[in-house]
């Protein structure tokens, strides 16, 4: 009679290849999410599907913000404000965001229509960024901020932290937010007013205002980061030309 037999266990095969993706991603993320459906979407490009990323993206962003905010005034006691607005913006930038989004592999898992893969939008500096804020914004929703601080924690782990980072050069968001504090005005917002073109290759509209002094500025870019960029460059050429 014949009998049934087990599989021979191969953790460095097929088995192991079986693997879902994700679930290997979350556990180099150092998070399980109860909602696996928030970091589907969180990897979902626009060009991909109507359930997308970008508001997750619109979150994640400002998580991070708050998060790197409460590292950098724990660990750089000394220094003032202006420079850890620079040194956070050196952390924050779409550089340092696309090359942490590598290391975790979320080239090979972003999701996008065919335009998008066709023009190499997995390897696109922006893309990944982008999927690395959702993905923050995604475990703040799954788990609340104490396990995204952990998260931005220990995704900066390997980033050094240190004064010298201020000497870098300001980009024109930080330099406007510096520029107002100085003055004592409130910080400036953004808004996406319009997103043009094709799915894989959109032109992104911004909206910077400066609600207190009754001023806004536009900018166009490749990428949400570049408009937003660009319009707050608008906005100080706007505020020093009426100083």
């Amino acid at each position: 009679m014949a009998t049934a037999t087990r599989p021979r266990s191969d953790p460095d095969g097929a088995l192991a290849s079986a693997v879902d993706p994700l679930q290997r991603l979350q556990a180099r993320l150092g998070h399980r999410f109860a909602q696996p459906s928030l970091l589907e979407r969180a990897l979902t490009h626009r060009s991909h599907s109507a359930d997308h990323n970008e508001r997750l993206e619109f979150l994640g962003d400002s998580v991070l913000n708050l998060a790197v905010a409460t590292l950098l005034f724990s660990q750089l006691q000394d220094l003032p404000e202006g420079d850890l607005s620079r040194v956070r913006a050196n952390l924050v930038k779409q550089e340092t965001l696309f090359r942490i989004a590598n290391d975790l592999g979320l080239s090979e898992l972003v999701r996008l229509g065919e335009g998008e893969l066709r023009s190499g939008g997995q390897k696109r500096p922006s893309i990944l960024a982008d999927a690395l804020e959702a993905v923050i914004g995604a475990v703040y929703l799954d788990a609340g901020y104490p396990a995204a601080f952990e998260l931005v924690q220990r995704l900066f782990g390997t980033v050094e932290i240190t004064p010298g980072m201020q000497a870098a050069a300001k980009d024109p968001k930080t330099e406007l937010q510096e520029w107002l504090q100085g003055r004592r005005h409130r910080l400036p917002t953004y808004r996406i007013e319009a997103t043009l073109g094709a799915a894989h290759k959109q032109t992104f509209e911004v909206v910077c205002e400066v609600a207190e002094l009754g001023l806004s500025s536009r900018g166009i870019g490749a990428s949400r980061r570049a408009a937003e960029q660009a319009a707050a460059a608008s906005m100080l050429l706007n505020l020093k030309a009426r100083a």
